[in-house]
C-alpha cells in the first residue's frame, strides 16, 4: 500500500509524457482510420431519427455474446450473430454451419428425427453436442455470407427475379436458372403475413406460386426474408427461442427436454423486430477503384464470358417504406436464382426444391473485401474451399462450365483484369 501512490504518480507523468507525444505526433505512432470504402458496417441513408435508433438498437443485438443464462442453447454453433458475421462481413470457416441428409428413392431426407438438417456441435454445460449421424448420403458445410445490403434483396419484387428465371433454358444460352420454392408451413406464413404487416404498400412480394413462395436468402434459397432468416438462425445457431420458434433445439441422443433451464421465448419479439430492421438497413458493400482502366477492362471481360448471366450487376426494388430501399437500382451481381453448377460443388445435399447441385448465384458485392472479415486470408464459395478467386473460378461446372473455359482461354494479363474488377467489388 505504501508504494501505491509513488506508483501512480509515476503513471501519470508517464501518462502525460505519452499523450503529448501522441497528440504532437499522431500522424506516425497512431494508425489512421479505416478509409469509408473499405468498411462494410454503416446504415443505408436517410434514417429517420427513429429508424436510427431501431438501427442501433439491432446492431447491439447483433454483436450480443449470449450464454446459458440468457437462454443460449442446449445445443448451438456460436454464442452471437457477430462470431459469424465478423464486422459484418463473410465468415471464417471455423463457424461454417453443417448440414446433413439421406437421398430416399429421389426424395431427400433432411432426417429431422436425427437432429438433422443442422449439426449443433456446441453444448452447454451437462449436455451432449451433436454429431453427424448414421445413414447420411449427402453433407455440405455453409460459411456464413457477408449482411450487408440484404435489405434491397428483400426489397426486388418476386416479378423481377421470375422475370430473370429460365428454367428450361428458353433463349439456348446454356443458362437455366429457377427460382427456389419453399413449400408453405406455419412458419412462413407467419413472417411472410408479418413482413407484410410491416409494408402492407408492397403486393410485390411473397406472392404464393402454387402454394408455394420464392426463397431468397441463404445457400440454397430457404427463407423467403430476413425475418425468416433471423429467427431460423437464432434458434438453429445459438439455441434462442423466439415467439415465431418457440422450441428450443434438443439432441435426440439425450431426449426430448429442452436443457438450458430458461423460459421460452428467449429473444423477445421486439428484439428480433430490431435486429430484422438492422439487416434490411445496412447500406451495400462500397466498391473500390470502380473507375480504373484496369477494372473497366476486366468488367467488360466479366461480361463477354457470360459470368453476369447469372452473376446480374444491377437489380431494382421495389416499393418500401425506407426511403433508401425505395424503388432503388443497386448492384449485387446475382440474380438470387439455383443454378446447378456441376458436380464440383454437389455435396448430395439440399433445401427445398434445389437439386445437390444447384446453388442460389452468391451475390459478388463485397467480395474484394472478405479476406479483411475473415482474419487477413479469404475462403471463397460455400463453404469456404476456394482460398483464391482463381480456385473459385475454376470450381465453377455444370452451367458455369462454358465460362470456366473462357476465362482459362484468356491471356494472363486478360485474367489478372477479371481479377482485379472482381476484387473491387
Amino acid at each position: 500500500m505504501t508504494n501505491r501512490p509513488a506508483m501512480v504518480s509515476r503513471l501519470a507523468v508517464t501518462g502525460g509524457f505519452a499523450m503529448s507525444v501522441l497528440v504532437g505526433g499522431c500522424g506516425t505512432l497512431l494508425p489512421g482510420a479505416p478509409n469509408d470504402d473499405v468498411l462494410l458496417e454503416g446504415p443505408v441513408e436517410d434514417l429517420s431519427s427513429q429508424q436510427l435508433a431501431a438501427f442501433l438498437a439491432g446492431d447491439g443485438e447483433f454483436s450480443r455474446r449470449f450464454a446459458p443464462a440468457d437462454g443460449l442453447g442446449p445445443i448451438f454453433v456460436a454464442t452471437s450473430c457477430e462470431s459469424c458475421h465478423v464486422g459484418d462481413g463473410k465468415g471464417h470457416p471455423l463457424f461454417n454451419l453443417k448440414r446433413f441428409g439421406r437421398m430416399e428413392g429421389g426424395v431427400f431426407n433432411p432426417m429431422r428425427a436425427d437432429g438433422g438438417p443442422q449439426v449443433q456441435n456446441r453444448a452447454i454445460l451437462n449436455y451432449m453436442a451433436e454429431v453427424v449421424p448414421a445413414g447420411i448420403t449427402g453433407v455440405a458445410q455453409f460459411t456464413a455470407p457477408s449482411v450487408t445490403g440484404l435489405g434491397f434483396l428483400e426489397a426486388v419484387e418476386d416479378a423481377a427475379i421470375l422475370a430473370l428465371a429460365d428454367p428450361n433454358d428458353a433463349d439456348g444460352d446454356g443458362i437455366s436458372g429457377r427460382v427456389q420454392l419453399l413449400a408453405l408451413s406455419d412458419l412462413i406464413a407467419e413472417v411472410t403475413r408479418l413482413e407484410l404487416l410491416f409494408d402492407a404498400d408492397e403486393p410485390g412480394r411473397h406472392i404464393p406460386i402454387d402454394g408455394r413462395y420464392i426463397g431468397r436468402f441463404g445457400k440454397k434459397a430457404s427463407a423467403v426474408n430476413l425475418l425468416h432468416q433471423t429467427v431460423t438462425a437464432y434458434r438453429e445457431d445459438m439455441g434462442l427461442t423466439s415467439d415465431l420458434i418457440p422450441e428450443d433445439p434438443i439432441n435426440p441422443q439425450v431426449g426430448n427436454f429442452a436443457g438450458d433451464g430458461v423460459p421460452d421465448p428467449e429473444v423477445p419479439s421486439s428484439t428480433v423486430s430490431n435486429v430484422v430492421f438492422y439487416l434490411k438497413t445496412l447500406r451495400p458493400p462500397p466498391r473500390r477503384d470502380a473507375e480504373s482502366p484496369a477494372v473497366k477492362s476486366g468488367e467488360a471481360l466479366f461480361t463477354s464470358l457470360g459470368c453476369a448471366r447469372c452473376h446480374v450487376p444491377a437489380l431494382t426494388t421495389g416499393a418500401s417504406r425506407i426511403a433508401a430501399l425505395d424503388r432503388k437500382v443497386f448492384y449485387p451481381y446475382t440474380d438470387l436464382l439455383l443454378h446447378d453448377m456441376g458436380p464440383e460443388l454437389d455435396d448430395k445435399y439440399t433445401e427445398g426444391i434445389a437439386l445437390t447441385s444447384e446453388w442460389r448465384t452468391a451475390p459478388l458485392w463485397g467480395i474484394g473485401l472478405a479476406e479483411r472479415s475473415q482474419g487477413g486470408r479469404a475462403f471463397y464459395l460455400h463453404d469456404g474451399r476456394a482460398r483464391t478467386l482463381r480456385e473459385a473460378i475454376e470450381l465453377h461446372g455444370g452451367e458455369a462450365a462454358a465460362s470456366r473455359q473462357a476465362f482459362r482461354a484468356l491471356t494472363p494479363a486478360e485474367q489478372e483484369l477479371l481479377l482485379a474488377f472482381l476484387r473491387s467489388l
